[in-house]
């Protein structure tokens, strides 16, 4: 079991979101065993949250009902909001966890590169060239809305590169597969630590 000290319970919150174009729920368990139910509506990004949750090995309840006549814009960044929100409660007060994570993560000819600090401080660093704009009917922008969104409510510095990469299939699974083994990294516990806190500030 992965726990930030001897005395917490499992590292799991519940987060609702709605809005006039989105309704969100979230359910994540940071010391699950990468199980995943997903109904967002869209579904190459339930195919991409599958990614967070196997390689991350974090349980995760996602369901949305947005604005998809529109387009999926809303849904999707409400979606990164709302996970960011679930993350910055479960993770808790961050002692004596790794802090930083980081993965390579190569699918065929992709390959991208995925650095988290839960520094506290949110901030992306999003430097992807996708091949195409669309794969089927999901619009690549929406790769990084998602991002900011979590960066910017789970508090967290992220840098994602794709170092390469011909298909923007591939391009993307890649980035959500890094995603979920950096942060399975950083949520872990390092008992040389002993329960501090990982920063020479003495808080997170």
């Amino acid at each position: 079991m992965r726990k930030t000290s001897t005395d917490d319970p499992m590292r799991t919150s519940q987060v609702t979101r709605n809005t006039l174009e989105t309704q969100v729920s979230v359910s994540l368990n940071l010391d699950g065993s990468g199980v995943a139910k997903l109904a967002s509506g869209v579904p190459f990004l339930d195919h991409m949250l599958d990614q967070i949750a196997r390689h991350g090995l974090v349980d995760l309840d996602i369901s949305a009902k947005g604005d998809l006549h529109i387009d999926a814009h809303h849904t999707v960044e409400d979606i990164g909001i709302t996970l960011g929100q679930a993350f910055a409660k479960a993770v808790g007060d961050k002692k004596g966890i790794c802090r930083y994570g980081h993965a390579y993560v190569p699918l065929d000819e992709a390959l991208s590169r995925v650095v988290i600090d839960l520094s506290g401080r949110p901030g992306l660093v999003f430097a992807v060239e996708f091949t195409r704009g669309m794969i089927g009917e999901f619009d690549v922008d929406l790769v990084s809305e998602f991002f900011q969104g979590f960066v910017n409510h789970a508090g967290v510095t992220l840098h994602i590169d794709n170092v390469r990469g011909k298909n923007s299939h591939h391009q993307v699974e890649t980035i959500f597969k890094a995603f979920g083994r950096a942060l399975r990294m950083a949520v872990e516990v390092d008992s040389r630590l002993g329960g501090a806190m990982p920063s020479t500030k003495g808080s997170l």
